[in-house]
This record gives structure tokens, C-alpha cells and sequence, in this order.
């Protein structure tokens, strides 16, 4: 099995886990990333839709197939 390197974003975590923070920091902390990373990914979808000028109609299409 090939060995992979920690991110920095790991790295980081890993880091911060390591101050054995409470539960519910610890919710709060999966919350946040989990809304960040959202974001971004809404804000990717965004941009792609409108580079290939998908329409609404286009999604609306593809949720049906």
C-alpha cells in the first residue's frame, strides 16, 4: 500500500484536535467546514453552468433522465 501525505488542511486539524477540544467545539468546527465547502462547491457550480451557458431548463432536463 502506497503511503499519502497529509494536507496541509490535515495537518492542520490534526494539529488542532490535538488540544482534545469539546464536543460541541467540535460540531461547530464540522459545521462550519461543512458550509465552507459547500460554498465553494455552489460557487463552482455557478461558474460552470455559466461558461457552457447551461439554462435551467438544461438541469431541470437532466434531473428528469
Amino acid at each position: 500500500m502506497q503511503s499519502q501525505k497529509l494536507s496541509a488542511l490535515q495537518l492542520d486539524l490534526l494539529n488542532m484536535y490535538s488540544f482534545q477540544p469539546k464536543e460541541e467545539d467540535l460540531l461547530a468546527i464540522k459545521a462550519m467546514l461543512a458550509r465552507y465547502f459547500s460554498g465553494k462547491l455552489q460557487e463552482n457550480i455557478q461558474k460552470a453552468i455559466e461558461k457552457k451557458n447551461i439554462t435551467e431548463a438544461d438541469l431541470d432536463r437532466w434531473l428528469d433522465e
